[in-house]
C-alpha cells in the first residue's frame, strides 16, 4: 500500500511554476498574517483547526501552506498517529516552514508544489486546508485545483477554504464564489460563515462518496 505522504515526483515545471500569484518573501508573509490576525495568529490557526474538525490520527494536507504555521497546528491536533503535508509553490516559504518544523520538533512533510498538480495519490487525506490562497488563482486554476483536492481526499473528506470576504490580490476573492466552485468539483453540504476575524470568511464542504476512484 502506498503511503499517503509518499509523493509522486512532479516535473520541474509543475513543482515551481503556476499561473497563480506566488509570494516569495517568507518573512513578509509572517508579518502580513500577524497584521491580518491582529497579532493573534496562533488563536487564528487554532480556530481554523476547529472549523476543519481535525481529529487524532487523520491525514491532513495544507495547500498553499506558506511558512507552515497552520500545518504545525494541524500536526499537533492529529498527533503521532496522524500525518500532515504542506505544499507551496515558493521554495522560500517551504524553507521557512521546514525551519519552523525542526524548531518545534514536529514531523510535517513540506514540499514545493502547486494546487493544479498535487503530488499525492488518490484518496490520501481526510482533510485539506487552504487559507489566503484561492484569491491568488484565476477561475480556471481554481477549478483545476478543486478537482485535484477532490481527487486526493477520501470519501467524505473535508475541504476548508478561508480567504478575504472582499476583493483582494490580482483576482477576485474566492469566498463568495467558493461554494459554487466546490459544488461543481463534487463537494456537498458546503457551509459558509465569517471567521471571527475582520474581513475573513470560510467555506467548508465534504467530498461526495461517488467521486472515489478505484485504487
Amino acid at each position: 500500500m502506498v503511503s499517503p505522504l509518499h509523493h509522486k515526483e512532479p516535473s520541474e515545471a509543475s513543482a515551481k511554476e503556476t499561473r497563480g500569484s506566488v509570494w516569495n518573501w517568507a518573512w513578509r508573509y509572517d508579518l502580513l498574517i500577524g497584521f491580518v490576525t491582529l497579532g493573534r495568529e496562533q488563536a487564528f490557526r487554532q480556530k481554523i483547526a476547529d472549523l476543519a474538525r481535525l481529529q487524532p490520527g487523520e491525514m491532513v494536507l495544507d495547500v498553499g501552506c506558506g511558512t507552515g504555521t497552520l500545518a504545525l497546528v494541524a500536526k499537533q491536533r492529529v498527533g503521532e498517529r496522524g500525518r500532515v503535508a504542506g505544499i507551496d509553490p515558493s521554495p522560500q516559504m517551504i524553507a521557512r516552514a521546514n525551519h519552523k518544523a525542526v524548531r518545534a520538533g514536529l514531523a510535517v512533510n513540506f514540499q514545493v508544489g502547486v494546487i493544479e498538480q498535487l503530488p499525492f495519490p488518490d484518496q490520501s487525506f481526510d482533510a485539506v486546508l487552504s487559507t489566503f490562497m484561492m484569491h491568488h488563482l484565476p477561475d480556471d486554476l481554481k477549478r483545476r485545483g478543486l478537482a485535484e483536492i477532490a481527487r486526493v481526499l477520501k470519501a467524505g473528506g473535508r475541504l476548508l477554504a478561508l480567504d478575504f470576504r472582499g476583493s483582494a490580490g490580482q483576482w477576485k476573492s474566492s469566498v463568495r464564489d467558493q461554494p459554487t466552485l466546490m459544488e461543481e468539483a463534487g463537494f456537498s453540504q458546503v457551509q459558509t460563515g465569517k471567521a471571527r476575524f475582520p474581513g475573513l470568511a470560510f467555506a467548508l464542504g465534504e467530498k461526495k462518496p461517488n467521486l472515489c476512484a478505484d485504487v
